[in-house]
């Protein structure tokens, strides 16, 4: 048995049609079977609202008068790309403002442009013949745009990995904060309502597919950046007219430590052409699997730990080495109902028809790392050996091997070379100042590590953000092997 999507378009037309959100389609099929649910089934509705890092949007002001090129802009000080036509721009929901970095970005300009405030635009040219205008400082809102054009290269991901930290500090990346010793586990996608979830074989799903963008109409474009099916990450590229778009489906978010993205309001109608389909959109939860990742490993191939379903993802706690831990969703599970449910009443009442794809997407694209062309050096490569003292040595001793072995760090440790701490020659000039006698009135407890195979880029970083010139370099056992000091980065 099969349908057509002019059959189905005649029905929304003539409002017969029968449109269920993914979620009821579960319900349906487990109390009439899969093939009462292809016959009497039209559509059934997904949806996901998640950050999505790759967006931005294509802007275009119109002429100003005299004429301007831009080289260089920004939109409420964030940049903005102009590398195309005089007075076309794109920005990126990542590119963060340069006065107020981690707490404005691009994301959050598209939704304070959606949301009809004004923005700031700032802009210079080198001035040419026929653009001789150097400099525009003006404001704009939505509405005085000629164009404006959501695009997001990477959109609507398959699923996503669950995140994890084994290491011993917190640390910030796009999947959150992700406390200590598996302190925490966040994941994303939300499992059974996920569009390429409901048509992992991409049979309804391609160019020109017709979907929910933001709260307005988009479409799908293409494969998306990254698109790797054979691992079921199958992403998509998709555009949309900003002008039709809702502040509540496009928002900018922050990340602490991270930067700035963009939460974006996804949902995609799957026709039920047959029975195949109709079994597809009626998996569960329980039935969409995908792996627990340690991030606190700081290469590309993070090992994965374990396979986990997303029934127990959004359980709110997930079982990890016999240990339960807390688990949060970076997507948000209200507004995924509420985009399915929005798509469903909009093809109910005959405001949206059903577009078949001039294209599928691609089922056999290879996913590539990046190649390095020049060495990457590790901590191995720079450390040096550390000198020792132990956590109940004198303070005139360790300040007689810092002026001997002109050094400025001495690592603290127990006689198992388990470190306790650190001091630096300001803590001894400290100590001297302030009449203190005891290594433990100016020992620093709390210090930030590295290890042997953490490249060199990630080891200066944590010396900058943290305001810092030295790392101990430790074992699996916390036990000292070394240090690396800004000195050996420069």
């Amino acid at each position: 048995m099969t349908k057509t999507y002019s059959e189905i378009n005649e029905k929304i037309k003539n409002g017969s049609v029968v449109v269920l959100t993914a979620e009821e389609m579960i319900n349906f099929v487990d109390e009439h079977g899969i093939k009462v649910a292809a016959e009497e089934v039209d559509v059934v509705t997904t949806g996901t609202f998640g950050p999505m890092c790759s967006s931005g949007a294509f802007l275009n002001f119109g002429h100003s008068d005299p004429p301007i090129k831009f080289e260089h802009l920004t939109l409420n000080d964030v940049k903005a790309y102009h590398g195309n036509a005089a007075v076309d721009c794109y920005i990126g929901c990542t590119r963060m403002a340069d006065i107020k970095p981690f707490e404005y970005g691009g994301g959050h300009v598209i939704e304070d442009l959606v949301s009809g405030k004004p923005i700031r635009l700032k802009g210079t040219s080198y001035t040419t013949d026929c653009y001789p205008l150097a400099e525009v400082d003006t404001e704009f809102t939505l509405d005085d745009l000629n164009q404006a054009i959501l695009c997001n290269p990477r959109n609507g991901y398959q699923r996503y990995v669950c995140a994890v930290n084994s290491s011993d500090k917190t640390i910030y990346t796009y999947m959150g904060k992700l406390l200590p010793n598996f302190g925490n586990a966040h994941f994303a996608g939300s499992g059974c309502l996920n569009p390429l979830t409901n048509d992992p074989d991409y049979e309804t799903i391609g160019l020109g597919t017709k979907i929910f963008l933001g709260g307005g109409v988009g479409y799908v474009i293409g494969e998306g950046t990254q698109h790797s099916p054979s691992n079921r990450f199958g992403t998509l590229f998709v555009k949309g007219n900003l002008k039709q778009m809702k502040p509540e489906f496009l928002r900018g978010a922050t990340y602490e430590k991270y930067g700035t993205s963009m939460f974006v309001g996804l949902g995609i109608p799957i026709p039920i052409l047959n029975e195949g389909l109709a079994k597809k959109t009626a998996i569960k939860d329980e039935e969409v699997i995908t792996g627990i990742v340690d991030y606190g490993i700081p290469r590309r191939d993070r090992p994965t730990l374990k396979e986990i379903t997303y029934k127990e993802l959004k359980s709110g706690s997930i079982e990890l080495n016999g240990k339960k831990i807390k688990c949060s969703s970076l997507t948000s599970l209200y507004h995924a109902r509420k985009i399915a449910e929005t798509l469903k009443n909009w093809i109910l009442n005959g405001d949206f028809l059903l577009n078949p794809p001039a294209e599928t997407l691609p089922t056999d694209t290879v996913f590539k790392p990046m190649k390095l062309t020049a060495e990457l050096k590790f901590v191995k490569d720079l450390k040096k050996d550390a000198e020792i003292c132990y956590d109940d040595c004198d303070i005139k001793v360790v300040a007689e091997i810092i002026i001997r072995k002109n050094v400025n760090h001495i690592v603290i440790t127990d006689r198992d070379r388990t470190l306790k701490g650190i001091v630096t020659s300001f803590d001894i000039t400290r100590a001297i100042a302030e009449d203190k006698d005891h290594l433990s009135d100016i020992i620093t407890k709390r210090v930030f590590t590295t290890k042997d195979n953490e490249p060199i880029s990630n080891a200066a970083r944590k010396m900058k953000i943290n305001n810092i010139s030295a790392l101990p370099v430790l074992d699996d056992e916390r036990r000292v092997i070394g240090i690396i000091t800004s000195e050996e980065l420069m």
